[in-house]
C-alpha cells in the first residue's frame, strides 16, 4: 500500500520554499586580550579574515584594534565598560563624546554593527546595575542624533546568573528582583529598537558541577538519547539549547518572546586545574567544533525552532594574565602564534572535511566506515505509527527534501514505508549536519555506518 502523507501538496511545497530560503546561524569571536604575548591587532585581523571569520566582539573600543579592523568586511562590536556606566547613565554629554570618539570616528569604515553596553553588570562587584538602563537610553540618543540607531544596535550581555530557575528550560525565569529594575525596561528597549538580548552561555560550568548527573556527550552536543523538559514534553539532545531556551522561556515569561537573543560568549577550555572536570582539549575540540556545525546547519532550538542564532566563541588566543583557575587563562582557539589549539572549522565549507566522533549515549562511540561517512535510517523493530509519524515530521516542519521519494520520482520504489521513513530521516539528519539528537524521531531513527541500500536510491550523506 502505498506511504500515507499527512499533509496536502502544497503545505509540503510550501514547506520546501521556506526551508530552501532558510540560512544558519552565524559565529564570530571575542577578541579579548589580557595577555603579553599576542600577536599585533593587524595579524589577528588578517588570521579572523584567512578563518573565513565575519564577525567579532571587543571588549573596550581600543584604537589599534578598530583601526586595524577599518575595511577588512568583519562585522564589528564594540564595548562600553562597566567603570562608565555612571557616567554614561548621569550625563548625556559624556554619552554622546563616547559615540563620538568610539564609533564616528571608526564608522563606516569599521562596520561596527553593534554596541554592548557593560558586561554581565548583575554579577559587577562595584554594583553598577542601577546605572544600565539610563546608561542604554543616553547611548540611544546619542546614536539617534547621529542617524545611526537603525544601523547600530544596543544590548547588554548578561550571565545566566540572571535567572532564578534554568531547569527545566521550560520554568526559565529572571531574578524577581531584577526584573522591574532591569528586565522589563531592558526588553521593552530591545523591542522597540529591533535589537535582541546578548547572553554569555557556558555549558562548562554546568557540567563541570553536574558532572555526576550530566552526560559529557550531552555538554559536547555528542549522540545521546536526549531529556525530556517535564514542563513541556520536548526532548533536549545538548546542554547548550537547555540553557538558551531557559533564557527564551524567561523572556516569555514576561511577555517579550518576540525578542531574538545572540550569544556574545561560549567557549570551552582546554586546560584546567585537577578539580575543573572535563578541561581538556579534546572536548574543547568537540565541543566548539560540534557547536559551530549546529549552529551553521540552522535549526534552531527546541522552543524556538526558527531562530538562527549568532554565536560569539571566547576566545581566538589563551589569555596567559587572566586571574583565577587554570581555565581562565585556556579557552583559545589559537596559540600566540596564530597556530590552532585543535582544528576546527569556522565556516560551512570548512564543515565538510569535519570529524568529530559521534557519541552513543553511554559514553562510546559510535565507529565510522573507511570513509568517515554516516547516514540515519528507521529501526527494524519500529511500529508503522511511528514511523509514518516520523516520515510525517521530517517531510514537514522538518524541512527534508522528500521529492525523490514522491510518485515517479528516483526514490519512490520501493513504495514501502520503511524505504520512504528511512529516506526522509537521512535527508533530515544530513540536512541538520548530523547533529546530535537529528536521527532521533521519537526513537524510530538510528545511525548506520554502512550505506543503505532500497533498490536503485542513493542515499546523500551531506559531506
Amino acid at each position: 500500500m502505498p506511504t500515507t502523507f499527512l499533509f496536502s501538496s502544497s503545505i509540503f511545497i510550501v514547506f520546501l520554499a521556506l526551508f530552501s530560503l532558510a540560512d544558519g546561524g552565524s559565529i564570530g569571536v571575542n577578541y579579548g586580550r589580557t595577555a603579553g604575548d599576542l600577536p599585533s591587532a593587524f595579524k589577528v585581523v588578517k588570521l579572523l579574515k584567512s578563518q573565513g571569520i565575519t564577525r567579532v566582539k571587543v571588549y573596550d573600543t581600543d584604537p589599534a584594534v578598530l583601526k586595524s579592523l577599518s575595511g577588512s568586511n568583519i562585522k564589528v562590536t564594540v564595548n562600553l565598560p562597566n567603570q562608565l556606566l555612571s557616567a554614561a547613565a548621569k550625563k548625556p554629554s559624556f554619552a554622546n563624546k563616547w559615540i563620538q570618539r568610539n564609533i564616528l570616528a571608526y564608522y563606516p569604515h569599521t562596520q561596527i554593527e553593534s554596541i554592548a553596553v557593560g558586561n554581565e553588570v548583575f554579577v559587577d562587584p562595584s554594583n553598577t546595575t542601577s546605572f544600565l538602563i539610563p546608561a542604554i537610553k543616553n547611548i540611544h540618543k546619542s546614536l539617534v542624533k547621529y542617524r545611526l540607531d537603525s544601523i547600530i544596535k544596543l544590548s547588554s550581555p548578561i550571565a545566566l546568573s540572571a535567572l532564578q530557575n534554568s531547569y527545566p528550560s521550560s520554568a526559565g525565569s529572571f531574578k524577581p528582583e531584577l526584573i522591574e529594575l532591569v528586565f522589563k525596561p531592558l526588553l521593552q528597549f530591545l523591542r522597540k529598537t529591533g535589537s535582541y538580548l546578548m547572553v554569555n552561555a557556558y555549558p562548562f560550568f554546568a557540567y563541570e558541577s553536574n558532572a555526576d548527573v550530566i552526560s559529557l556527550d550531552y555538554a559536547l552536543f555528542r549522540q545521546n538519547d536526549g531529556v525530556v523538559d517535564s514542563g513541556n514534553g520536548l526532548r533536549y539532545f545538548n546542554l547548550f539549547d537547555a540553557q538558551i531556551d531557559a533564557v527564551f522561556a524567561a523572556m516569555s515569561a514576561l511577555k517579550y518572546d518576540d525578542v531574538p537573543l545572540v550569544v556574545s560568549e561560549t567557549g570551552w577550555p582546554s586546560k584546567g586545574d585537577g578539580n575543573e572536570i572535563g578541561s581538556t582539549l579534546e572536548n574543547a575540540a568537540a565541543y566548539n567544533g560540534n557547536l559551530i556545525k549546529r549552529i551553521l546547519n540552522g535549526g534552531g532550538t527546541p522552543l524556538k525552532p526558527k531562530a538562527n542564532l549568532t554565536v560569539f566563541l571566547f576566545a581566538p588566543f589563551n589569555e596567559n594574565k587572566k586571574p583565577g583557575p587554570v581555565s581562565e587563562r585556556n579557552y583559545g582557539l589559537f596559540y600566540p602564534d596564530m597556530k590552532p589549539v585543535y582544528n576546527i572549522p569556522f565556516t560551512v565549507e570548512g564543515l565538510k572535511n569535519f570529524r568529530e566522533e559521534t557519541g552513543t549515549g553511554t559514553g562510546g562511540r559510535v565507529e565510522r566506515n573507511g570513509s568517515g561517512r554516516v547516514w540515519c535510517v528507521a529501526k527494524e523493530d519500529v511500529g508503522k505509527d511511528k514511523l509514518q509519524a516520523g516520515l510525517d515530521y521530517a517531510c514537514g516542519e522538518g524541512g527534508a527534501d522528500c521529492r525523490p521519494i514522491q510518485p515517479g520520482a528516483t526514490c519512490y520504489d520501493p513504495n514501502e514505508l520503511k524505504a520512504h521513513a528511512s529516506y526522509a530521516f537521512n535527508s533530515y539528519y544530513q540536512k541538520m549536519g548530523r547533529a546530535a539528537g537529528a536521527c532521533y524521531f521519537g526513537g524510530a531513527g538510528v545511525v548506520v555506518t554502512q550505506r543503505p541500500r532500497f533498490g536503485k536510491c542513493e542515499f546523500p550523506t551531506g559531506y
